[in-house]
């Protein structure tokens, strides 16, 4: 808000929207989904708000962007019936999250670099193991189970990937059945991480396409510059929200 608040002033529903450039509705709403403490009702039954609510809707809106509005519901929540070490908890699990999207979007960059030029060299020497292994083709390759297993996936996801024309495995000339070759795997893996990092198969596809026709991985660098930045994003936002719930807890004694 423009000016410091004191301990003892009292604030109207509007004073607390338009101070946060909310509508009175949804401060409301707010109170009543545990976000803010519940406010004082005058003889009239209106609602009065302090600067302890103003702290709490701060703090929420400040966790709003790093937590997601769910979590940041539910850590408001927890604090404002006292329950700070679920609300702690709650925190974790968003940092903890953070740090598994950073690994993923690391595996990413190492399924990328196994599609680089010369990296095939020695991938070919773990992939030609892997074909004289039982469930791999004759001529080379695995089968769709064998790789659905050291993917961790379904067979049924590695089909939905290939209607998707982000996998194209050939036919065994013998059996008939779907044969994944060296590419073919590097495709897959770079489909599974993409798809942990959040992206959806109608953008993963452009992206495959790009690299196949390039015969290189300039295509996916904007995007990956894009989720370096989203992921500094938000540890940028916990920082800030944490910085907001701190103050608030303090304020609430």
């Amino acid at each position: 808000m423009g000016r410091k608040l004191q301990s003892g002033e009292r604030l109207r529903p509007v004073d607390l929207a338009r101070g946060h450039g909310l509508s009175t509705q949804a401060v409301r709403n707010y109170e009543e989904a545990g976000i803010l403490p519940a406010a004082r009702r005058t003889a009239h039954g209106h609602r009065t708000y302090t600067p302890l609510h103003a702290g709490a809707l701060r703090a929420f809106l400040a966790l709003v962007p790093g937590h997601g509005h769910r979590a940041a519901t539910a850590i408001m929540r927890a604090v404002n019936e006292g329950a700070t070490e679920e609300a702690l908890r709650l925190v974790d699990e968003s940092h903890v999250q953070l740090l598994d999207d950073r690994r993923t979007l690391g595996a990413v960059e190492a399924a990328l670099r196994d599609l680089e030029p010369g990296a095939g060299a020695g991938a070919g020497a773990g992939a030609g193991a892997r074909a004289g292994s039982a469930g791999s083709a004759q001529s080379g390759g695995t089968f769709i189970g064998p790789l659905a297993r050291r993917l961790g996936i379904r067979p049924a996801t590695l089909r939905a990937w290939e209607r998707a024309g982000l996998v194209r495995p050939r036919r065994d000339a013998l059996t008939g059945y779907r044969v994944y070759d060296e590419a073919d795997v590097r495709d897959a893996r770079l489909v599974q991480q993409l798809r942990r990092g959040g992206y959806l198969l109608e953008q993963i596809a452009p992206l495959i396409t790009e690299v196949r026709a390039a015969g290189g991985l300039e295509p996916l660098q904007t995007a990956l510059a894009d989720w370096h930045g989203r992921l500094s994003a938000r540890g940028r936002a916990l920082l800030s929200g944490a910085a907001a719930l701190e103050a608030y807890l303090r304020a609430r004694g």
